[in-house]
């Protein structure tokens, strides 16, 4: 892997933790995301930093940022945007959504019902969004970090399958532990301020092309055939395990080939190994698999049921 990947990841890393304490897994898999050219949804209880990462993300990239409270009330033309006739000219002039950004953050996404978390798909997926019968490319650095709380119910609508189909991963922020917590009071105390991102000392990346040129990086690995035939495994298994209802689709073994690349890069090599499959697959299923009620009542969890077919799976040599 070329030089300029380490340290571009170093310099992402490290400036990450000038802000946010502790949480080195989801930070690597939000990494993960933005090398794999995917979006991301954050689970966390309030107060474990997803908005700040994002914030923060967005000022070290130099890119533009736009954030989104998801509410009941939100519209479709609300993300995407719309045309506004324009008196004086008398002609339609579009105004745009906060979609047209390079990060963008979908913040308590599962708060506004279907229709309006429907406007983001064709944005997910195809990188535009047409309005009006008229498609409008968006930023080759589009990404979607979304965040959701997961134990606030009342008022929220669950994401439909063909949605979360469209995340790359699905990240989970725990608590810190006793030690980081006590970082993060030790630093409000002595001065910092997450509410002033600008007073705090955040380098930018200097080469604005360094993500794409990452990108490239990654999408040119190549992959052994045993490794494909263990990622196709992985997800095969998904389908026929007891406790699953419906597995993960082909689109799963596409994600994970990607985030096993993105994965293996952040540690430095150019090459694939099966423990970076193993290391990613978690996030990249578990919020692909639907569990059979009778399964669930049994405590059973996709992170279980994906933890059972990594220890079932033959590992090529």
């Amino acid at each position: 892997m070329p030089e300029y990947v380490s340290a571009t990841i170093a310099h992402i890393r490290n400036e990450l933790h000038k802000v946010i304490v502790g949480q080195d897994e989801p930070i690597e898999q939000i990494l993960v995301a933005l090398l794999a050219e995917g979006h991301a949804l954050i689970e966390g209880v309030p107060g474990t930093a997803k908005t700040l990462t994002v914030k923060t993300l967005s000022r070290i990239l130099n890119a533009g940022f736009g954030r989104i409270q998801f509410t009941p009330d939100l519209m479709p033309s609300d993300i995407t945007g719309t045309n506004v006739f324009n008196m004086a000219s008398s002609s339609f002039s579009l105004r745009r959504g906060p979609v047209f950004t390079d990060l963008l953050l979908a913040d308590e996404i599962n708060r506004t019902p279907p229709k309006t978390q429907a406007a983001l798909l064709e944005a997910m997926e195809e990188r535009q969004v047409t309005i009006d019968g008229e498609a409008y490319a968006l930023s080759p650095l589009f990404t979607v970090l979304a965040t959701e709380n997961p134990i606030e119910y009342e008022g929220t609508y669950p994401l439909p399958e063909a949605q979360l189909d469209r995340f790359l991963l699905k990240i989970l922020l725990s608590y810190p532990s006793a030690d980081e917590e006590h970082q993060v009071v030790a630093r409000w105390d002595s001065g910092f301020n997450a509410r002033r991102l600008d007073q705090i000392e955040i380098q930018a990346l200097a080469d604005a092309d360094a993500v794409s040129r990452c990108r490239a990086e990654v999408r040119n690995m190549r992959v052994e055939p045993g490794v494909q035939r263990y990622i196709v495994d992985i997800v095969r298994r998904t389908r026929d395990h007891a406790a699953a209802h419906y597995g993960a689709s082909p689109r799963a073994a596409v994600a994970l080939l990607l985030c096993s690349k993105a994965l293996s890069a952040i540690r430095g090599r150019d090459f694939i190994t099966p423990d970076d499959v193993r290391d990613i697959a978690r996030p990249v299923l578990r919020h692909r698999l639907t569990l059979r009620a009778e399964a669930e009542l049994d405590g059973a969890s996709p992170d279980s049921v994906i933890t059972d077919i990594l220890q079932t799976a033959e590992v090529p040599r």
